[in-house]
């Protein structure tokens, strides 16, 4: 099982790849990613998918909240939250 760094380091790593525009845009574990912007609706779904597909997870519809996945931490949690059976 990933660390929470690991599993922090990879969320960070695919956000970045996937949904800044600008490369030199920095954005930091606790930056707003829904309510700043940088992630819409649809992105988070495939952010989600990536997420369960990386982790061999399922994230229940009403857990993939816009609150749950609005920063690398709290996406992070969420993710721990299920990974190892926890849930």
């Amino acid at each position: 099982m990933e660390t929470t760094e690991e599993i922090r380091g990879a969320v960070l790593k695919y956000v970045k790849a996937e949904y800044l525009e600008d490369d030199d845009q920095e954005i930091g574990c606790d930056t707003p990613l829904i309510s700043g912007g940088i992630v819409d609706s649809f992105s988070m779904v495939s952010l989600k998918r990536f997420l369960e597909n990386k982790y061999k997870i399922q994230i229940p519809d009403n857990k993939a909240t816009p609150e749950a996945f609005d920063s690398v931490n709290r996406i992070t949690t969420l993710v721990e939250t299920f990974v190892g059976g926890k849930v």
